[in-house]
């Protein structure tokens, strides 16, 4: 049988700024990429993301990203090497102490937004990611985009690393996710984006913007928790897998 693994981003909530439903996509996803406080959310709001996660059975993983917070992590930044190194130490510090104390434990880090979009492709700091990751914690899988820079140089550094698509973004002909600055970059229709979805899962492949077929490796699919419908196209991709016999589970291992 097939299986894959279905992720969100949460724990991005804060009381001025609600974006996603943490409570409903824990029900849905096998692993929950948990904000780290740079881009986005509040120690308190963090903690209960992750002891819902808990609670659900959800594998845990850390969610850093540029210091960020009024652009919500999506803006580009060019941080000098000792900096991001720093910054993401810190951030991954932070979520696996938080995590400790509601009985849980993270197994893998993902970066958001412009960091995750940037280390696709920029090895400097893609390197500068990967060395973070192993001065905390050189167990922990570094999940990155299909295909991007960092999947390498985390394997060639001695992580484990996991390769991410994405349901709910649209694709260009050479593999890249399309710019949310540009029109369709970001999709909402829940059934077609489970269509999408049985195929990547099925064939390895996605269709891209302008109708080809891209060929896309990935261990896990991510919904992006602050999309609109969310949560329906989460459920909806979920339940049509699973009727396709392909089964949804994490790809870094049973929560603990």
């Amino acid at each position: 049988m097939t299986t894959i693994d279905l992720n969100s981003d949460l724990g991005e909530n804060t009381p001025d700024r609600m974006v996603s439903d943490d409570t409903a996509m824990l029900e849905i996803v096998s692993s929950a990429n948990v904000s780290c406080g740079f881009h986005a959310g509040s120690p308190e709001g963090i903690r209960t993301t992750l002891a819902a996660a808990v609670a659900n059975g959800v594998t845990i993983g850390a969610h850093p990203g540029y210091r960020d917070y009024e652009g919500f992590g999506r803006r580009p930044m060019d941080l000098d090497s000792a900096t991001l190194q720093a910054h993401v130490e810190y951030q991954l510090g932070a979520l696996l102490g938080l995590t400790a104390t509601v009985g849980g434990t993270v197994r893998y880090v993902k970066p958001h937004g412009a960091l995750y979009n940037t280390i696709a492709r920029d090895e400097r700091q893609a390197r500068d990611v990967v060395a973070a990751v192993k001065a905390i914690d050189p167990s922990l899988v570094l999940l990155g985009l299909a295909g991007g820079v960092v999947i390498d140089v985390a394997e060639n550094a001695g992580l484990t690393a996991a390769a991410e698509a994405f349901a709910d973004r649209a694709y260009t002909p050479g593999g890249e996710l399309v710019s949310r600055a540009e029109p369709g970059a970001v999709l909402h229709d829940a059934d077609a984006v489970a269509a999408r979805m049985l195929r990547l899962a099925r064939e390895g492949v996605v269709e891209a913007i302008d109708g080809t077929d891209v060929a896309v490796r990935a261990d896990s699919i991510c919904v992006h928790g602050d999309s609109a419908g969310a949560v329906q196209m989460g459920a909806a991709t979920r339940a049509l897998l699973e009727a396709e016999g392909i089964a949804i589970a994490p790809f870094a291992g049973a929560a603990a």
